[in-house]
């Protein structure tokens, strides 16, 4: 992965307290990362970054939209996502990233890379299963959801069908009481 200038923060220049910065991004910073699960990328990060005497916290806040394909009908739609992401940067001897929380840079460091913290938390923004809107709403027609209606099963249909007889009467002695 390169590395992307825009997304270095040169910290030692800046005075004490709240510094804002506004990335706008699109296909290409997934690309950056071989990432291509997106169609379409709109997103817009805020970022505000708080320099005090010992550390830094910044505040990652992001929203926008990603096209994406249905897990159910493969069909393309642009799903909202939006999250926020707090990291707290000190200083000490090595560099150590192992925390998701808290970045440890190396004395002596000017600048930090917040590339890396964007990607992951828009990544795992998106859920799991991925269902288009109009599933849910009943708005979408497609063949893909009329092929899965035919298959799938009758529930209702079937339950009373294959019911055993023994259960029937245990059914009963509940009923009783």
């Amino acid at each position: 992965m390169k590395k992307l200038k825009e997304y270095l923060i040169q910290f030692a220049g800046l005075k004490l307290g709240k510094h804002q910065f506004e990335y706008q991004l699109d296909n290409s910073f997934f690309e950056c990362f071989d990432y291509s699960e997106f169609n379409a990328v709109d997103i817009k990060v805020d970022l505000i970054l708080e320099k005090k005497n010992t550390m830094l916290e910044l505040d990652f806040k992001y929203k926008g939209i990603v096209n994406v394909p249905c897990d159910l009908t493969n069909e393309m739609f642009d799903l909202p996502i939006k999250g926020k992401l707090k990291l707290i940067v000190n200083f000490g001897n090595t560099f150590n990233n192992e925390n998701e929380e808290l970045l440890v840079l190396p004395h002596g460091e000017f600048q930090v890379d917040v590339s890396q913290y964007i990607y992951e938390g828009i990544v795992l923004s998106v859920p799991v299963k991925r269902i288009h809107p109009g599933i849910k709403d009943g708005t979408l027609k497609t063949d893909a959801l009329e092929t899965l209606e035919k298959l799938s099963p009758k529930e209702e249909q079937e339950e009373q069908e294959n019911i055993d007889p023994r259960w029937e009467n245990l059914k009963k002695l509940l009923t009783d009481k």
